[in-house]
């Protein structure tokens, strides 16, 4: 993961079928097979479990909310 950029993971890492990637206001990243959408109250990302796999560990970022990207 790369350190310099909150433990962002890299998208060579991502399992096939997973095209997007966020990050939760506790640091945790996620890998998704489908788009997730923003659950603001919760501070996550949400996805039913299946399409959603744990990517890495960042520092909490209060701007959770910016981190989704898709591949």
């Amino acid at each position: 993961m790369d350190t310099q950029n909150n433990g962002k993971p890299a998208w060579p890492q991502a399992p096939e079928g997973f095209d997007w990637l966020a990050q939760d206001a506790d640091g945790q990243w996620f890998w998704y097979s489908q788009q997730p959408e923003c659950g603001w109250a919760g501070g996550i990302w949400r996805a039913n479990s299946r399409h959603q796999q744990r990517a890495g560990q960042g520092a909490p970022n209060p701007d959770w909310e910016q981190t989704l990207e898709r591949r």
